[in-house]
C-alpha cells in the first residue's frame, strides 16, 4: 500500500509551520524560569533512558485532552500561559504535537530539534527516573 503522505513528509511539514530550538537554548529557558520542557515519550522510554530534569510528562496519546480546557481530562498547566517546550526521543512526535497544539491555540510552543537524543548528545543533565 502507498500512503499519500509518509511520517517524515508530515514531520517536514509541522517544522515549516512551528519553532524549533536547539537543546541548549531549551535548557536555558527552563533555567530562566520562562518554559516548561513536556517529555512526550511513553513511561517505558523514560524509566529505560532517563529524563530532562523538571520536565512534565505527558503522555503522546493524551495530549490534545489534556490542553484543551473544555475536556474533562485537562491539566491546569496548560491554561498557565507558560511557554512549552516539547521533545520525544528524536523530535518526530514532538514536531506534530507542537503543530498541533499550536494549531488548538496553546499561545507559546515550541520543540527540541533531535529530541532527547540530541539533550543526550550535547551533554546536557539527565535524570534517572526515581524508583517506585
Amino acid at each position: 500500500m502507498q500512503l499519500k503522505l509518509g511520517y517524515l513528509e508530515m514531520v517536514k511539514r509541522a517544522e515549516a509551520e512551528i519553532q524549533t530550538l536547539t537543546p541548549a537554548v531549551a535548557l536555558e529557558r527552563q533555567r530562566d524560569g520562562n518554559a516548561v520542557i513536556v517529555d512526550l515519550r511513553d513511561i517505558r522510554e523514560i524509566q529505560r533512558e532517563g529524563r530532562i530534569p523538571g520536565s512534565l510528562n505527558v503522555p503522546r496519546g493524551m495530549l490534545e485532552f489534556w490542553v484543551d480546557p473544555d475536556s474533562p481530562y485537562h491539566k491546569e498547566i496548560f491554561a498557565s500561559g507558560r511557554p512549552f517546550i516539547f521533545h520525544c526521543s528524536k523530535g518526530w512526535r514532538s514536531a506534530l504535537s507542537t503543530q498541533t497544539v499550536q494549531t488548538m491555540g496553546l499561545p507559546t510552543v515550541a520543540h527540541i530539534g533531535g529530541g532527547y537524543e540530541a539533550w543526550v548528545a550535547q551533554g546536557l543533565p539527565t535524570e534517572a527516573l526515581p524508583a517506585k
